[in-house]
């Protein structure tokens, strides 16, 4: 296995990594949102547990208390009616749904008999008529009448049962049950009934506020971190505008002091820029405007020069050297133009800049133009600087390929919101090396097959070109074509 090959083992770690990132949201506002939303969620379901916990012991008590209150009621609703009517009155009864009542001659096989010391054996006025014994003499560890409120409705002494039993259910079950034996008879009550379990979301408000609370805290939380995050995007607009436009408004420097202070740096950063470039343009401007005085004197003397052979050749390099302080004048103006940025067909800018390459150059008329019907583009460009850098690509296209086919696509929509637009230009020349395709937008850099004197090039088209469409927000690249030839393409913005 080759050394760099990451491996099987690699991959399998990367992989975790690789799905996360396509699961995450790209921008920083919904990753901050999707944590802080994440974050309130698990202190809202550890709140809520600890709730549920809390209101199902509540409910647990309360059920049993419940309970309580009805066996007491039951019994003393049969012990108070005459025995020879105690069958009528106990079908009479309205008991829950989980209770089951009878009147039986003797006490059912499975119940234990109280303890000695249990309240129970002992009733007197004021306390509940129905307790439970020690927790550590319970069946099963499970009292089955837990202690309740004092204040139930007392009993006389003779109307209190003679034994009580209880049920032995097993261990965690919810079914209970208690015998009386009845203080002036033989027959037993037998009261059965099983406890609900408790449930901590029977109020319907409960998840309700649940809901409403959750929604609450997102909208806040998204709401929040807009805000925060706003002056992130702000800043990211102010530096894509300065690449664009060098002359762009400042940031505002309002905002949280961390903020303030990058806009400040970026401020700061902008002057520099913008100083930086203007004394290159009046460096270049001032050596170029300087450097026509001498080409001028030379081409005067060289018109003395008797041999016409070598005169020539002196006019020749001079009016190469000429052209190259010219193309160097173009640049610096071009790079300090503050023309307008305005709407414009793109469609009838390439027609017209085809139409007039065409005329220049009769000779490759029929391989210029377009190579389908194009569709009708309207964008936002400088118009003289834009058919500037068209221009120039076309002529490279016409001069070193023979001619220049251009394809103008539908815009698409890009990044941000926004649609981009592209444009084609392809010749059928030699092409170039492919490490030379991103060096020829250096300035004064040309390929071996442009240095003579018939192209005439000085290797700032390529130059002036890429600034010009990166100043209006676009993109341009050099490829080569199959089997040969080049392609320049340009991406602009809508």
């Amino acid at each position: 296995m080759n050394a760099a090959d990451p491996g099987p083992a690699a991959e399998a770690r990367a992989l975790p990594r690789r799905m996360l990132r396509w699961f995450l949201p790209r921008s920083l506002a919904a990753r901050t949102s999707l944590l802080l939303i994440v974050g309130l969620g698990i202190i809202e379901a550890i709140g809520l547990g600890v709730h549920a916990l809390d209101r199902i012991d509540f409910d647990r008590r309360m059920i049993q208390q419940e309970s309580q209150n009805h066996v007491g009621m039951i019994y003393r609703s049969i012990v108070e009616t005459q025995p020879e009517n105690r069958a009528a009155e106990l079908a009479a009864l309205h008991p829950p749904a989980t209770f089951h009542i009878t009147l039986t001659p003797g006490p059912d096989p499975d119940m234990v008999d109280q303890t000695a010391d249990d309240p129970m054996a002992h009733m007197h006025m004021g306390q509940p008529p129905f307790g439970h014994p020690p927790f550590d003499r319970q069946p099963f560890g499970q009292p089955p009448f837990p202690r309740g409120p004092q204040g139930l409705p007392p009993l006389p002494a003779h109307l209190r049962p003679r034994q009580i039993l209880f049920g032995t259910p097993p261990h965690g079950a919810a079914g209970r049950a208690v015998a009386f034996l009845l203080p002036d008879e033989t027959r037993w009550l037998t009261i059965r009934y099983t406890l609900p379990s408790p449930n901590p979301f029977r109020s319907p408000t409960f998840p309700t506020a649940f809901a409403l609370m959750t929604v609450a805290g997102s909208v806040l939380i998204v709401w929040g971190v807009r805000r925060l995050v706003a002056p992130v995007g702000t800043l990211a607009a102010a530096a894509e505008a300065l690449g664009r436009d060098v002359n762009a408004p400042p940031m505002s420097e309002d905002g949280p002091l961390e903020i303030a202070r990058a806009a400040q740096a970026f401020n700061t950063m902008a002057s520099r820029i913008r100083r930086f470039l203007t004394d290159r343009t009046l460096m270049l401007t001032a050596i170029g405007h300087d450097l026509r005085t001498p080409i001028t004197r030379l081409k005067l003397r060289a018109e003395f020069v008797e041999d016409d052979e070598l005169r020539n050749k002196f006019l020749a390099d001079l009016d190469e050297l000429e052209a190259m302080v010219s193309a160097t004048l173009a640049f610096g103006r071009d790079t300090s133009r503050r023309e307008p940025m305005g709407r414009l067909d793109l469609t009838a800018l390439l027609q017209t800049i085809l139409d007039e390459a065409a005329e220049t150059h009769p000779d490759h008329a029929e391989a210029i133009g377009f190579t389908e019907p194009p569709p009708t583009v309207t964008i936002e460009a400088r118009p003289v600087s834009l058919k500037r850098a068209l221009n120039n690509l076309i002529q490279n296209a016409i001069l070193y390929g023979g001619g220049a086919q251009v394809t103008l696509e539908a815009p698409q929509p890009g990044n941000e919101g926004e649609r981009l637009v592209t444009v084609l230009i392809e010749d059928d020349g030699p092409g170039l090396p492919p490490e030379d395709l991103n060096r020829m937008f250096e300035p004064f850099v040309r390929a071996e097959v442009s240095r003579n004197r018939e192209t005439g090039g000085t290797g700032l088209g390529l130059a002036i070109a890429r600034n010009i469409i990166w100043g209006l927000g676009g993109d341009i690249r050099l490829g080569n074509r199959m089997p040969h030839g080049l392609r320049a393409t340009v991406t602009l913005v809508c």
